[in-house]
């Protein structure tokens, strides 16, 4: 080769590194908004020149007002007080799904459960473990069949019922900030609110955003994060529910925080935790809470009738050891060695 070609080939090389690094230099930085929603914390990661944060909790309170129980002047609100209200369409998205859901998994998801929640001793932190006359007196208003939607507004069996989004409500926050984002150009994100979790495109080292998945030790303080299971994620919708840290014990008896709607009584069996992959948020947070109240065995059935869904469940097994189970499509998910 001539000295005067090598030459040119070497310019041309240098040419073309400079332009891929003025390039670079052009790409959006990534940003990460950090604050509390819902009464939990939120943290969002997405690449952009711009700054949407304020933006982005305007969204969120959207999501207050239409479905928080706990604020007075939600929409949600006033339909448990039987007030006349307008609903919008982010309650009846919300409200529509919550049944959808409630048919398929038979009242397992259930968004009227709230009295039952109370008196076993959340929610309002009633002291006094319910008999089963209090069961069945709060069972004669509870169930997803005795509300629905008709011409835009909520029709009730019974005017004690109430409704109760917070298993599903999270999710659709998160789904609803995903919209937002990529409304504004943006493709490369993950949202995070209170461990219900969406994700597109890449993170800021250019790979799939890597999640991990706690071990569920009885750990109060939320202290201990020591991580089961790592997955490498995009446009995916995530979440996480569990019994190992919400319970509390009466006598020499431990109660976990999740009620069956359709025993009235607290879930018992070896199930610690439940992550759901969908391909919304929304649906893996009410997916994830289905399955807690299911139980592992229901829960594998159900997942393997809806290839849809991908599930990860952690059971309690002998010698306080964790028994590990996952559907066979969560397996391309996994990352080897639990690190990014």
């Amino acid at each position: 080769m001539s000295k005067k070609k090598l030459l040119g080939q070497i310019g041309f090389l240098a040419l073309l590194i400079g332009g891929t690094v003025a390039i670079l230099k052009r790409q959006p930085p990534f940003r990460t908004d950090h604050g509390v929603i819902f009464g939990t914390f939120y943290q969002i990661t997405y690449q952009s020149h711009d700054e949407w944060k304020n933006e982005i909790e305007e969204e969120l309170r959207k999501v207050d007002f239409s479905l928080s129980p706990f604020n007075r002047e939600s929409i949600i609100a006033k339909v448990n007080r039987n007030e006349p209200v307008v609903l919008d369409t982010m309650f009846t998205y919300v409200f529509t799904l919550s049944k959808k859901i409630a048919r398929e998994t038979n009242g397992a998801f259930d968004i009227t459960v709230a009295p039952l929640v109370n008196a076993w001793g959340f929610g309002f932190k009633h002291d006094i473990v319910p008999d089963s006359a209090v069961i069945d007196s709060l069972k004669s208003f509870i169930g997803y069949r005795k509300i629905r939607l008709e011409n835009r507004q909520i029709v009730k069996d019974d005017p004690r019922i109430m409704l109760d989004c917070s298993a599903i409500a999270k999710g659709y926050g998160v789904d609803l900030v995903a919209r937002f984002l990529e409304h504004k150009g943006i493709r490369n994100y993950l949202i995070n609110i209170g461990g219900e979790i969406a994700m597109k495109g890449k993170n800021p080292k250019m790979n799939k955003w890597h999640i991990g998945i706690n071990k569920p030790e009885d750990d109060s303080l939320s202290t201990n994060r020591d991580i089961e299971a790592m997955l490498a994620l995009t446009n995916i919708g995530m979440a996480t529910s569990g019994n190992y840290r919400n319970f509390y014990y009466k006598g020499d008896k431990r109660y976990a925080h999740t009620i069956d709607p359709r025993t009235g009584y607290p879930v018992q069996h070896s199930l610690l935790s439940a992550t759901v992959l969908a391909k919304d948020c929304a649906t893996a947070d009410a997916y994830a809470t289905s399955f807690m109240v299911m139980g592992f065995d229901a829960a594998m059935a159900f997942c393997q009738e809806h290839p849809e869904i991908e599930a990860y469940f952690i059971c309690s097994g002998r010698d306080d050891r964790f028994d590990l189970h996952f559907t066979d499509g969560m397996r391309k998910y996994l990352v080897e060695g639990k690190k990014e």
